[in-house]
């Protein structure tokens, strides 16, 4: 299995999150296909988006003045949740590659505006957290 449809199984999981209001089990049917060496990647990302998911929300809250994270669609904000889990808590891959990833994800599974808002959003936390100043985390 590819990173990006790793990418896509997590998305799933957070979809499916969303409505039973508790986590999933990501074994069993919830993986399409056997994700051998994506797995732990698989795991790490669906549980620390999941951990982090009220400081990624204040994050998100703070970008987009006068909107509640809750007012974007559910596919959108998990895309959102996801890349910024990424970006700000996962080494493991370069940001510019999880921008370019959560956009394509938004393309193909987001509403018609979500790749715009999403890149927005995501450009201003990777320039903000490389800047020695400021501290997105915190």
């Amino acid at each position: 299995m590819l990173r990006r449809e790793a990418r896509k199984e997590v998305l799933k999981a957070l979809y499916g999150s969303e409505f039973v209001k508790s986590r999933v089990d990501l074994g069993g049917e919830l993986l399409a296909e056997d994700p051998g060496e994506q797995e732990d990647f698989i795991q790490e990302v669906y549980e620390g988006t999941l951990d982090h998911r009220e400081e990624i929300d204040e994050l998100i809250s703070s970008f987009t003045v006068g909107w509640k994270v809750e007012r974007l669609a559910v596919l959108d904000r998990n895309i959102l949740r996801m890349a910024i889990y990424e970006m700000l808590y996962s080494e493991e891959t370069p940001a510019a590659v999880v921008m370019n990833e959560a956009i394509e994800l938004a393309k193909e599974y987001g509403t018609d505006q979500a790749p715009k808002f999403i890149n927005g959003i995501l450009d201003r936390i990777w320039k903000e957290s490389e800047s020695p100043e400021e501290d997105v985390k915190n």
